[in-house]
């Protein structure tokens, strides 16, 4: 049809001279033709999905001092906890991520936005973690966490905007939340997620109720957003056909509440959060190649793959913060930020613990006591300051953030090698200069330092411990305890 159409336009727009031509002549014209109208065809088409990406490459020279673990050095028989002290240094390891963004205009006022992404660690594809920590590959982390060579869905959801010629828009699907600010600073690149990044750098499936309240009050950027999430499935994929044995009393982890643009007029940015995690439970639906025996406890490397799913429902965690940031004439940034979390127990426990307190154990049986977990509410807060500077051929930024004993955040996603920084229960500091080669090619060089003064950092099981008190086996924890650990990297970034 397409050549028909092309043969038919050279008949009517050619010139006698041309109707006059050999048939090789002809048929090179209608070729030539038929040739660009194919490239029209394909360009149209992919018109409708605009694809953008990036493209990191990273190595990463670590070392963590005085790790601590207790272990069973007797097993099949009686058991016998003993502490191994130790340090764990990685020379180099090297990573590669791949994000592919995506967008689709639906209508005047709906369109679609996405992300895949690929995270990996050279030499390994796997897609499971060794546990050797209460950190694995679940929904939430997947985006923050070396998995695989393949590609994960980080974000799909659509935007219906002015609604009814309103101020309201709505949202619905996998959120834009990780990398929200601040943490675009020091990743270089544009806010890339709706929440504080202080708070909240966690994958969900949710929805966004938003009105642009700026249009009513003048307030440049003003926008006020309820958001919803679910953040635990119990029932589907997770035995609810045999309750009697499996996930009888367990119900769905619900997440809800505000954020609030108070100001964002390209200058200064001011934002306000307060949320709930509603029934939280002692884990989440996963993969991971358990560090033990279960039968006993004692060390092994080679166990078995196991689906982790939650046992009860261990509470509810308040979260509240307030992010002011400014981007100066002069190039300098600078912000600060702070978090406020607050837990209300259940008094339930799993097998790792209950909600910040740990797991009572029957002393003739060795069965965990579900239900005679500590209920006292705990408090956490954290402060996270940094600024950035103009420097020969790039920028140049140092930040800090403070964590403290029952600091519990959403921010496990962070993509730090040794953690995300951000849920550090104690003090770490970085330091990094950027190298603009080109305006979509950058070379980032990092340095952070961990100064851990509770156990636990990222996990809302277990008691956090001081670790001067861990340290000289005065208490103990069930996974390895870290007292301090640095991270020097590199990395290599194109957007295409």
């Amino acid at each position: 049809m397409n050549k028909f159409l092309t043969l038919l336009m050279v008949l009517l727009l050619a010139p006698a001279t041309v109707m006059a031509a050999s048939v090789e002549e002809l048929q090179e014209q209608l070729d030539e033709l038929s040739s660009r109208l194919d490239k029209a065809e394909r360009h149209v088409a992919t018109d409708k999905i605009s694809w953008y990406g990036d493209l990191r490459v990273k190595a990463d020279s670590t070392s963590r001092k005085d790790v601590r673990l207790w272990m069973n050095t007797n097993p099949g028989g009686m058991p016998n906890f003993v502490q191994a002290k130790y340090d764990v240094d990685n020379d180099i390891s090297y990573t590669t991520r791949l994000r592919l963004g995506m967008k689709a205009k639906v209508a005047s006022n709906v369109s679609f936005s996405g992300r895949l992404n690929m995270y990996k660690t050279w030499g390994d594809s796997t897609g499971v973690h060794f546990m050797d920590s209460l950190s694995y590959t679940m929904d939430g982390t997947n985006s923050g966490n070396p998995t695989g060579d393949f590609l994960r869905v980080e974000r799909a959801y659509f935007d219906w905007k002015s609604i009814a010629d309103s101020n309201f828009y709505l949202s619905i699907g996998r959120r834009p939340s990780t990398y929200g600010p601040p943490l675009h600073i020091r990743e270089n690149e544009k806010r890339g997620g709706t929440p504080s990044g202080h708070l909240v750098n966690f994958n969900f499936d949710g929805a966004t109720l938003g009105y642009k309240l700026g249009e009513v009050t003048g307030v440049e950027g003003q926008v006020v957003r309820f958001c919803y999430g679910q953040g635990y499935e119990s029932d589907v994929n997770n035995g609810s056909l045999m309750t009697l044995a499996f996930q009888s009393a367990v119900e769905d982890t619900h997440l809800g509440g505000f954020n609030i643009d108070i100001l964002n007029d390209g200058v200064t940015f001011l934002q306000a959060t307060a949320f709930m995690a509603k029934d939280v439970t002692d884990g989440f639906t996963g993969l991971a190649v358990l560090p033990f025996s279960v039968a006993d406890f004692s060390p092994a490397t080679n166990t078995f793959v196991s689906r982790m799913m939650a046992e009860n429902n261990i509470g509810d965690i308040l979260l509240a913060g307030l992010g002011f940031s400014r981007d100066e004439e002069n190039g300098i940034k600078w912000f600060g930020s702070f978090g406020y979390t607050q837990t209300k127990p259940s008094g339930q426990a799993g097998m790792f613990g209950g909600l910040l307190s740990d797991t009572t154990f029957d002393p003739a049986t060795g069965a965990v006591i579900a239900d005679q977990a500590d209920k006292t509410e705990r408090d956490g807060y954290s402060a996270y300051v940094g600024v950035q500077v103009p420097a020969p051929m790039g920028k140049f930024g140092v930040e800090y953030n403070y964590g403290s004993q029952y600091w519990t955040p959403f921010n496990q996603a962070g993509d730090d090698v040794l953690g995300s920084k951000l849920a550090t229960r104690g003090h770490v500091g970085e330091a990094y200069y950027i190298i603009d080669v080109n305006p979509k090619m950058f070379i980032r060089l990092a340095g952070l330092y961990y100064d851990y003064e509770y156990s636990g950092s990222g996990s809302v099981v277990g008691t956090p411990q001081k670790i001067e008190e861990v340290m000289p086996m005065t208490t103990h924890a069930f996974f390895p305890v870290v007292d301090s650990a640095y991270d020097i990297n590199a990395s290599l970034t194109i957007k295409f």
